[in-house]
């Protein structure tokens, strides 16, 4: 997988290379393209409600993410990214994933899930969402759990807003104490021209010490041409929040600054 600092790299201008068509030439196979938050303090937990309102027609893995980076006073400790994914792989190709990286490279370990996996990965778990269904994803500090390694636990959870169930996927371990940057992301691994897929993002929080901040605006910033990325991805805002589509022109520039709608 692509490290979470690779997911972070705009390289070049972002604006249309005519790159189209055909599959992304990236070192991973994904073109992806992400909303940065204006986070103005460290937190110690970020949640986000998630929503795929134009499904995937196509066997190819798609995944969207919550991802926080996570420090301390003496520096970053790591990344770690939770979303959900349609995966071919996984029953109805819908699972979840909760994974990472520490600062100094290498996967993050963390607790077992009570998800199943038809893959057999740790990161990603079975779980049976449904397109056009509100999911809030949350990444959180748990403090009373005893983590290995003098390390802390982060915690990966996603609610169904209908049904109103809330699913732990597992913990993670690293030393940070706090999140010190957070972005959404969408990466895909489909053919620049498959059928388009809408997704959105909506009232973005950051829990601190000080209580819940909404965020109120967000950055774009879309893979480059020479890095692999498609030059048809779009993000702009609607009346409920921020949407993500691909295979449709991009009338956003790269580097824009998107006001998230509040209420």
């Amino acid at each position: 997988r692509v490290s979470w600092r690779d997911l972070l790299r705009g390289g070049g201008s972002g604006e249309p290379g005519g790159r189209t068509t055909g599959r992304p030439p990236s070192g991973n196979g994904a073109s992806s393209f992400h909303l940065g938050w204006a986070l103005e303090a460290p937190a110690h937990a970020v949640s986000v409600t998630f929503e795929v309102l134009e499904a995937p027609s196509v066997q190819r893995l798609y995944f969207w993410a919550l991802q926080a980076d996570v420090g301390s006073a003496v520096g970053r400790a790591g990344g770690a990214h939770l979303g959900l994914q349609w995966h071919p792989q996984h029953p109805g190709s819908t699972a979840v994933n909760w994974g990472g990286y520490r600062a100094g490279g290498g996967e993050l370990h963390g607790s077992s899930s009570t998800l199943g996996s038809a893959t057999g990965n740790p990161n990603t778990r079975d779980l049976a969402w449904v397109p056009g269904r509100p999911y809030r994803l949350r990444i959180e500090r748990v403090d009373d759990v005893q983590a290995p390694g003098g390390l802390l636990a982060w915690r990966g959870s996603v609610q169904d807003l209908v049904e109103g169930e809330r699913v732990v996927v597992r913990d993670l371990y690293m030393p940070g104490d706090r999140i010190v940057s957070a972005t959404m992301w969408s990466e895909v691994f489909a053919r620049c021209d498959e059928p388009s897929v809408t997704v959105r993002w909506s009232d973005p929080v950051a829990h601190g010490a000080d209580g819940d901040t909404a965020i109120e605006r967000v950055s774009v910033n879309y893979q480059s041409h020479a890095d692999g990325g498609c030059a048809n991805t779009n993000s702009w805002t609607d009346a409920d929040g921020v949407l993500q589509r691909t295979a449709v022109e991009r009338t956003t520039k790269q580097g824009a600054q998107l006001r998230v709608p509040q209420g």
